[in-house]
């Protein structure tokens, strides 16, 4: 290894393919999270530092926060069936014209062959009723998921929701009276306190780790892999995390969660000395939104600002002036800084009396917020200091719920087939894919424009709320049957979903 190689940042869930044929009720800050985690109870598994007159454990004696994290946190293995086609392009009915399809060249079907991959990660049990955090992308596109407890109890799971701008999911299983972690305070956490990091990393059973925050507010832009909109406020560490680590607990030393572990720095794939962590205020934020409506609820500012490793000389052509806070680059529109007044060139200093130096502390507090709610904006402005209310709005420019369906997931204009075309069909009904958008669900498949969905799992589908209600019931990949219009024979696409947005 020498100085020139450049350091990956690597999210850290392990995974293999084989080739094949076949709420926590907290208050904070005047702000409550709906989502409730046993209020008034504590968790049999609940480290206690402080015995009569004994007084507080040793600073360095992690036993007790051990003791709570270690059965409150999971090993969660998944299988994903991928399809596979030789590289060939997608299925196309216009190649009927030749009387062969290229890809029945390699038979099965559709020309396509099953690639199962295996993969694993670690969660964090939230509730005694089997609810469990972990990352996005240990569960992404999931067929199959199952958690095993410390105790070597194994449980299907089902994704609840999740949240790829965050990094983050919600996996449940069928039991009761599981032991969890409580819920700490992430911004209470300080640059060189003890922490502990937990999980199952390369194939080892459960595996503790020590190491002290050597950083925060870190952005890797990691999560734009995932998402358009990614938030990321990472909390840097040195305790040891390898693949296996991901979704896995942080905690400090009163055993208490302050974050979920999700990837590393590294020029070898594995720990070469820095770990990074989504702040757990910003965990209970998007785990309320998903026990509550299904979807995280995100707020915006309404800003453009400068990237951390922008150049000095690209400062000088932007006219981007140093200090200390964010620089607004532009606003948004309609957004929620335009309506306050807030305009380019201003330097946000402050949110509710918080210093904010770096845009990923700033996404990483706005995160923390819902649209609709208000936070105080400080900013200078031609050398002096303006303090305004700004109510914040989601990514529409409003302050609504956003509930988002699975049909709205899927990137496609879909309708129902008219009576008509059914008829000519010889068949009881459908839906017609009319257009696909990039990056939806259906974009990622191989279905095309013109095709006509009759079966789902082998439920027959007559009308898109049909086709609804069955997508809504699935999970992991869901098998579609149709045809095109003047073309012979069934077609079937297997279709992901739970994938990333």
């Amino acid at each position: 290894m020498n100085a020139k190689q450049v350091v990956a940042v690597i999210l850290i869930s392990a995974s293999t393919a084989v080739a094949t044929m076949w709420g926590y009720n907290h208050v904070n800050s005047g702000k409550t999270y709906y989502y409730s985690q046993d209020s008034g109870k504590m968790p049999a598994n609940y480290a206690k530092f402080f015995d009569g007159d004994k007084g507080a454990a040793g600073p360095a004696d992690f036993t007790d926060a051990a003791s709570a994290a270690i059965p409150a946190t999971v090993h969660i293995k998944t299988k994903t069936v991928r399809t596979v086609s030789n590289n060939l392009p997608k299925r196309n009915p216009f190649s009927d014209l030749f009387g062969i399809d290229p890809d029945d060249f390699f038979g099965n079907g559709n020309g396509m062959r099953s690639m199962p991959e295996m993969a694993s990660g670690s969660g964090v049990i939230i509730s005694n009723d089997g609810y469990i955090v972990t990352n996005n992308h240990v569960v992404d596109g999931a067929d199959e998921v199952t958690v095993t407890l410390s105790n070597r109890k194994s449980f299907k799971a089902k994704v609840v929701g999740t949240d790829p701008s965050s990094d983050l999911a919600v996996v449940k299983i069928d039991a009761q009276g599981l032991p969890f972690l409580l819920y700490g305070n992430s911004d209470d956490v300080k640059v060189g306190q003890w922490v502990l990091a937990v999980g199952y990393p390369l194939t080892l059973e459960t595996t503790v780790t020590a190491g002290i925050v050597s950083a925060k507010g870190r952005t890797l832009n990691i999560n734009r892999r995932q998402s358009q909109t990614p938030v990321e406020s990472f909390i840097q560490t040195d305790a040891a995390v390898n693949p296996g680590n991901s979704g896995g607990p942080l905690i400090n030393p009163q055993g208490q969660l302050i974050g979920i572990n999700s990837a590393i720095a590294s020029p070898t794939g594995s720990y070469a000395g820095y770990s990074f962590t989504i702040p757990v205020n910003i965990v209970k934020k998007v785990v309320s939104d998903i026990m509550k409506f299904g979807t995280p609820q995100r707020a915006f500012l309404g800003i453009q600002y400068p990237s951390e490793n922008i150049s000095d000389d690209q400062k000088k052509e932007l006219g981007i002036k140093d200090g200390e806070g964010v620089y607004v680059m532009d606003v948004t529109p309609d957004g929620a800084a335009f309506h306050a007044g807030l305009k380019k060139g201003d330097l946000i200093t402050k949110l509710n009396s918080n210093s904010i130096n770096t845009g990923a502390e700033m996404v990483g507090f706005i995160a923390t917020y819902s649209p609709g709610e208000k936070v105080t904006v400080t900013y200078k402005r031609d050398g002096k200091e303006y303090t305004v209310p700004v109510v914040l709005r989601n990514n529409s420019g409003t302050t609504s719920v956003v509930k988002t369906s699975i049909l709205d997931r899927l990137g496609a204009t879909l309708e129902t087939l008219s009576k008509k075309d059914a008829s000519n069909l010889d068949v009881k009904g459908g839906v017609v894919v009319k257009s696909i958008a990039e990056n939806g669900l259906m974009d990622k498949s191989r279905i095309q424009e013109g095709f006509i969905i009759l079966k789902a799992n082998g439920q027959d589908v007559k009308t898109v709320e049909e086709l609804q209600t069955i997508l809504q019931k699935a999970s992991g990949t869901v098998k579609l049957e149709g045809v095109f219009a003047g073309y012979e024979g069934v077609y079937t696409y297997p279709l992901r979903l739970n994938s990333g947005d």
